[in-house]
């Protein structure tokens, strides 16, 4: 069993930043890929971003491609998501999710581990 824990979401106002952590702790021995997904309301979850295992291979959905940025610090089992440039439409709860494999995946039925999630909410 793996458990994550987010934090950093708030309020922001359009244009601003927030960085997101999500502390892993359990079974993190085997290490995986991780990412981040979100969901607003009335809407379906939605992959945001992945990094593998190692932390070499990183990829983003269209939407968010070079205003976010994905990290892991695998020593102190943390996964960071730096969000810069914030739209209205960023606003959802965003979650953090462990890998069942050591590359990077979109899809959310890939992910075993979810954590609780954090809102985000961008004002305009």
């Amino acid at each position: 069993q793996v458990q994550l824990v987010e934090s950093g979401g708030g309020l922001v106002q359009a244009g601003g930043s927030l960085r997101l952590s999500c502390a892993a702790s359990g079974r993190t021995g085997s290490r995986t890929a991780m990412g981040w997904f979100r969901q607003a309301p009335g809407k379906e979850r939605e992959f945001v971003t992945s990094i593998s295992a190692g932390g070499t291979s990183t990829n983003y959905a269209d939407s968010v491609k070079g205003r976010f940025t994905i990290s892991r610090d695998n020593a102190k089992n943390m996964l960071y998501l730096r969000m810069n440039t914030l739209k209205p439409e960023d606003t959802a709860v965003y979650y953090c999710a462990s890998g069942r494999y050591d590359k990077t995946s979109v899809r959310a039925d890939e992910y075993d581990y979810w954590g609780q999630g954090t809102q985000v909410t961008v004002s305009s």
